[in-house]
């Protein structure tokens, strides 16, 4: 798209390592907005994070390209700015016939007189445009209509046609195409982002303003098409969202699937039919990754059972020394992870497939996976090596909890040498954990029970553990790898060992 004189295009920037797009989550202004330097201007989710995106230019806003659901690729226009004293105010004529009460403005589209503004968030009617007709994303919006003309109607009677060529700047924009142009799975996706063009006598697209409600519809797979809106002009509120879960009858639910007519989309079964899942976003990244990692790394895992009693012990003395500065339990296996690498720094590397070497990290950058409501995340700490076991903690600490605020940038989500995986908190002794790609190797560390154990020939009561590391058989061999687990064991069992290696 190009810019209108005095105009500047703000591009979507590069988030991140190898993400090439991103999804509009939502617009935090609106058409005719004023914005300031380095104001956040939409909220974004990439495949790592969801992220809060500023605008480097001040002006007042004329377009804002895409939609809440829509995904924009890096370096493509996301919104557009014009200087304050080149662009008139785009509420002016809308507040002239709202104080008329004309009552012919199209909701959530003003009068199309340039980009329509909007300074409360007003329901947005989700429209397709013909076949070869231009989009909100790539053209200038609608001319306005001639003087006499009747204006848009507020909403679209259930029967009548869907009007074509309502695109505008900041308009909805069609649903992206799947995987190899295939359309995206009915129902939940396009519901998401847009609806499709209703066929002549067919029923009007849904009136859906808020985000929360695309969403809330995708994970409980309900065709926002076939609910009746009760809010202004006909849109869908959160309450009729909420009125069609606690339905009991599965009608609401159904999304056609294309070719698979007993399949429907969503996360909750209707009827004895199937659950289709799309593989978007986060969990499309994780399974793309995994599945590079089993292709490519012949990952081996050998595990040993601790006693971490002293461990326990240790942290509780810290702990009650200092408690204004708590220590984790995590925290103290990182450092004896970082102890242990420092001893065999084989296992703090990658293999270079097309180098054909394997490159040995200065630093080490800690992985720490976390479970969160969009997947699981493996959060960086940079050189970790250099911190103390109490900048550890906080550093811990902080991270976790900004992964699963999703706060973190996407630099804090790639670049690891050393993921540590506590999966012990979900109840589990062990497991044969995948390497983080293009890590090397992946410690994990089972729940810490009371368990009988030998102790200097009698049997005690004590508190064990199970221990695991994953590693990439190309990078080492087993001598190192058993020797890098048995050094973890032994300050496990023994804290004061690590008194010798920090």
């Amino acid at each position: 798209m190009t810019a209108a004189i005095g105009t500047r295009d703000f591009l979507l920037p590069d988030l991140g390592e190898g993400l090439s797009e991103a999804e509009i989550v939502e617009w935090r202004v609106a058409v005719g907005d004023v914005v300031t330097v380095d104001q956040t201007v939409v909220e974004v989710e990439t495949a790592k994070a969801v992220v809060d995106v500023p605008c480097p230019y001040a002006g007042r806003v004329v377009a804002l390209h895409g939609a809440a659901g829509e995904v924009r690729p890096v370096g493509q226009p996301l919104i557009t700015i014009a200087p304050l004293d080149d662009v008139p105010d785009p509420h002016a004529t809308y507040r002239e016939e709202e104080r008329a009460g004309s009552g012919n403005v199209l909701i959530g589209y003003g009068t199309g007189h340039g980009g329509t503004g909007r300074r409360r968030r007003r329901p947005r009617l989700a429209l397709a445009p013909e076949p070869g007709t231009p989009n909100a994303t790539g053209l200038a919006p609608s001319p306005a209509p001639e003087p006499g003309s009747p204006a848009p109607a507020a909403s679209t009677p259930a029967g009548s046609p869907a009007p074509a060529g309502s695109a505008h700047a900041g308009s909805p924009a069609p649903a992206s195409p799947g995987p190899a142009g295939s359309p995206a799975l009915g129902g939940v996706r396009s519901a998401d982002r847009t609806a499709e063009p209703a066929p002549t006598g067919g029923p009007a697209a849904p009136l859906v303003i808020s985000p929360i409600v695309r969403r809330l519809a995708k994970e409980h797979g309900i065709d926002l098409a076939s609910l009746r809106g009760t809010g202004p002009g006909g849109v869908i509120r959160r309450a009729d969202l909420d009125a069609a879960v606690a339905a009991p009858a599965p009608a609401a639910r159904l999304a056609a699937v294309p070719d698979a007519p007993v399949a429907h989309v969503g996360l909750a079964p209707a009827g004895d039919g199937d659950t289709v899942i799309p593989l978007t976003g986060i969990r499309k990244v994780i399974a793309d990754k995994l599945s590079r990692s089993r292709r490519e790394i012949p990952e081996v895992t050998i595990w040993v059972d601790v006693d971490a009693t002293g461990l326990l012990e240790t942290r509780a003395a810290i702990n009650a020394a200092t408690p204004d500065a708590p220590v984790s339990i995590l925290a103290l296996l990182a450092r004896i992870c970082l102890s242990g690498l420092r001893r065999y720094p084989q296992l703090n590397a990658h293999v270079d497939t097309e180098g054909q070497r394997i490159v040995q990290s200065a630093g080490v950058h800690l992985g720490i996976a976390a479970q969160t409501d969009r997947g699981l995340v493996v959060p960086v700490v940079r050189d970790a090596q250099r911190l103390t076991t109490r900048e550890l903690a906080a550093a811990l600490a902080e991270t976790t909890a900004a992964a699963r605020a999703g706060t973190l940038p996407p630099a804090r989500l790639t670049g690891g040498t050393f993921t540590l995986n506590n999966y012990g908190v979900f109840g589990v002794d062990g497991s044969t954990p995948i390497i983080n790609h293009p890590e090397a190797a992946l410690l994990g560390v089972g729940r810490i029970v009371d368990k009988p154990w030998v102790v200097d020939g009698q049997l005690a009561v004590r508190k064990v553990t199970q221990i695991s590391l994953t590693f990439d058989h190309r990078v080492c061999d087993g001598g190192v790898a058993g020797g890098f687990l048995r050094h973890v064991a032994d300050c496990v069992e023994q804290p004061a060992l690590l008194v010798a290696n920090v």
